[in-house]
């Protein structure tokens, strides 16, 4: 028998090439067994991970394989349905150092979610479950409204960034309120917030938002007045000084009118400018106009020279890494205005433990995350609930409280040694 292996004849014996002919079959179908047993291995592995909600499998394949395999907006409707049907288990962690009390309220730890993520409140239920201490939903606009035209989110992958310019997607206040009733059942001290926006067409802001009071003051541990976002059209002028200060008291007039004792928080943007952070601390402490809370901050409209990601230039809010300083100088300096007596909320690049202790100490009460779950998965808010306290304990607190604004009183410290020597 003659077998061909380019221009070469090499003869070989009949009885030769049947002894050969059923080792090689032998052979392969062993390479397929062991290939099948690999990719079952393979998949075993990656379904304990992902159950376990292991965060280095998360970071290094799990979040890199969903951005290659759907776009942002796909990609954030895949994270509300798996909260919604609460795919994950709850493995969710208390740490005593972090239970917080604020607004007359106690929190069952300090670390929330930020408005923007569940806009609708389909999914509370299955986001407590991945440790939350408070969930923000929203924003909620009184009407259903679509939005701005797609696409609308763009990541920055190098930069560990997300433009966004949603423009105030909502169903609409009676969808929202119908979503939250059905899946009412809290955990003990997790708390539900609620963010309002006003509709892109509405004449009338302060109506809109004295709507969404009305609507959910019975049902909300606390309410959020969104004027900073820079998709709406005109939204952001209501941060100055004069409307602001109308706004407000038409707001707290209604939720007092009505008997409500709901929290009313202001949500301001991290681009304002020295005076106008002033004029904010003085109208939020007025009579009439005292709000209960500050959430700092909201998306930046800055592109700061550091980007380096295709999508730098879009239009929209930036939010995640490249905003953590900006915000955190917001907040300290906000702090400071308000001499540490309006509690706020630290909401900006948040991406580990080490990030919200930054947070907490320019003048934070608690944090919210929501760019670094897209980056690091559902696993990354117990991550940085193990990171902080770890933090805490490494400077000698036993409580986050003991934190709030230390950074402040070190200053001040080392101001008054400066000055004796």
């Amino acid at each position: 028998m003659l077998d061909h292996i380019g221009d070469i004849h090499i003869a070989l014996p009949n009885h030769s090439a049947k002894t050969l002919m059923p080792a090689f079959d032998m052979a392969a179908q062993k390479l397929k067994s062991l290939g099948l047993i690999a990719l079952g291995g393979a998949g075993a592995f990656s379904a304990f991970s992902f159950f376990k909600g292991d965060q280095r499998f998360f970071d290094e394949y799990l979040m890199r394989g969903v951005h290659l395999a759907l776009n942002p907006e796909n990609a954030h409707r895949a994270g509300v349905l798996l909260a919604k049907y609460r795919v994950l288990p709850n493995r969710n962690t208390e740490y005593s150092e972090l239970k917080t009390e604020i607004f007359g309220k106690k929190f069952r730890n300090c670390v929330g979610l930020a408005a923007g993520f569940d806009k609708d409140g389909e999914a509370v239920q299955g986001l407590f479950d991945w440790g939350f201490g408070f969930v923000e939903v929203g924003s909620v606009t009184p009407e259903s409204q679509p939005g701005n035209d797609k696409p609308r989110v763009f990541r920055l992958r190098g930069d560990q960034g997300i433009i966004n310019r949603y423009g105030f997607n909502s169903d609409g206040h009676d969808a929202v309120l119908d979503n939250v009733t059905r899946d009412m059942n809290l955990p003990a001290g997790g708390r539900l917030g609620f963010n309002l926006g006003k509709n892109k067409t509405s004449d009338d802001a302060a109506a809109d938002y004295c709507r969404g009071i009305a609507k959910f003051g019975k049902k909300a541990d606390y309410i959020v007045i969104n004027i900073s976002s820079p998709n709406t059209p005109g939204l952001r002028a209501l941060q100055s000084k004069r409307e602001l200060e109308q706004l407000l008291t038409k707001v707290i007039s209604v939720r007092d009118e009505l008997g409500l004792r709901v929290p009313v928080l202001l949500k301001i943007a991290p681009d304002l400018l020295e005076q106008d952070k002033k004029d904010i601390a003085e109208v939020i402490q007025s009579r009439g106009s005292r709000v209960d809370g500050l959430i700092i901050s909201n998306t930046t409209v800055s592109r700061p020279a550091t980007l380096t990601s295709e999508n730098k230039s879009e239009t929209g809010g930036l939010s995640g890494r490249p905003l953590r300083g900006l915000s955190t100088l917001a907040i300290s300096d906000m702090y400071i205005l308000t001499g540490g007596r309006v509690p706020i909320i630290g909401v900006g690049g948040i991406f580990s433990g080490e990030d919200a202790y930054e947070k907490i100490k320019a003048g934070a009460s608690m944090v919210q995350i929501y760019s670094s779950i897209v980056y690091r998965g559902p696993p990354i808010v117990e991550t940085i609930k193990k990171e902080l306290v770890q933090c805490l304990k490494e400077d000698g607190y036993n409580h986050v409280s003991d934190a709030v604004g230390s950074d402040h009183r070190m200053d001040a410290l080392v101001s008054k040694l400066i000055q004796i020597r």
